[in-house]
Order: C-alpha cells, then sequence, then structure tokens
C-alpha cells in the first residue's frame, strides 16, 4: 500500500458494503492519530431467500418462441448501494457544516465506486487519496500504520 499523507484533521472513511468507520486525523502528516468520530452500521440483511417471493421469472419472446430467465435480484447488492448512499450523505451534511477539510476513502473496490458516484461535488473536490482495501475489521492503530506506508 503507498503512503498517504495525512494532514492534521483529515477525516478518513474506512468502509464496506454493511460498516463505514469514520476518523480524524488529531495528530499530523508524520504521526497520524487516528480518532473515531463516527460509526454506521447497515440493518441486518436477511438471506435472498427469506426476502425474495419466488423462483426467478421467465419471458417468451412471441416472435421467434424463445425462452429466456430474468434474473433474481439482488437485495443484498441493493441494501449494500442504499448504505453508501446514506453513508456520502451523512458526510455531505458534514462537509456543509465546514467540518471536513480533506477526506481519504478506503473500501473495497465495488463500494469505493457506490460512494464516489454518491458523494457531492464539494467532497470529491476534498478527496485525498482512496485505497482499494478493506480495513473495516482492523483496529484503528492498525489503519494509521496502513495509511501511512508501514507493512509490518
Amino acid at each position: 500500500m503507498t503512503k498517504i499523507s495525512l494532514p492534521h484533521n483529515a477525516w478518513v472513511l474506512v468502509g464496506d458494503g454493511r460498516k463505514a468507520l469514520v476518523l480524524r486525523n488529531e495528530g499530523d502528516a508524520t504521526f497520524p492519530n487516528l480518532r473515531k468520530v463516527d460509526v454506521f452500521r447497515d440493518a441486518p440483511n436477511p438471506a435472498t431467500s427469506q426476502i425474495g417471493s419466488d423462483r426467478p421469472g421467465s419471458t417468451t419472446e412471441y416472435s421467434t418462441g424463445r425462452h429466456g430467465g430474468i434474473e433474481q435480484t439482488d437485495w443484498h447488492d441493493i441494501a449494500e448501494h442504499r448504505f453508501a448512499q446514506h453513508v456520502a450523505a451523512m458526510l455531505g451534511a458534514r462537509d456543509a457544516a465546514g467540518d471536513i477539510s480533506a477526506l481519504v476513502v478506503v473500501a473495497p473496490p465495488r463500494t469505493l465506486a457506490e460512494l464516489r458516484q454518491s458523494f457531492c461535488e464539494s467532497l470529491k473536490g476534498k478527496i485525498i487519496g482512496e485505497v482499494n482495501k478493506d480495513l473495516t475489521k482492523h483496529p484503528i492503530h492498525d489503519i494509521e500504520r496502513l495509511l501511512a506506508g508501514d507493512k509490518r
């Protein structure tokens, strides 16, 4: 992982499709000291078989007589998309209040893409780094160390 210079008061969003940890650097670029600002957790999401009704549907093209299947709705994917939108909206509100001067986003590729699309333009302009990695299960001191470029 490449080193990311975190200025004082820079915000760090560490998230995936189910959990997001919002941190702020109370240290400086040389010695980051990340402190928890907020934690977002998505509501429990039951199995698709418990949410969906029946088996996936099918379709017939009457002009040719061909049959085709319709893919089953992925309710987990929809929930992750909504969660990313919710987190982006909450950070957008903090940005509008003038709290965020710089932001680093750490998330797996799919979540990172969802967040990029959901951030307001003002917040997009404050992103100083992105990391394609899931660090939501790591303790804060490990996140500090990994962002500082220490590979131990």
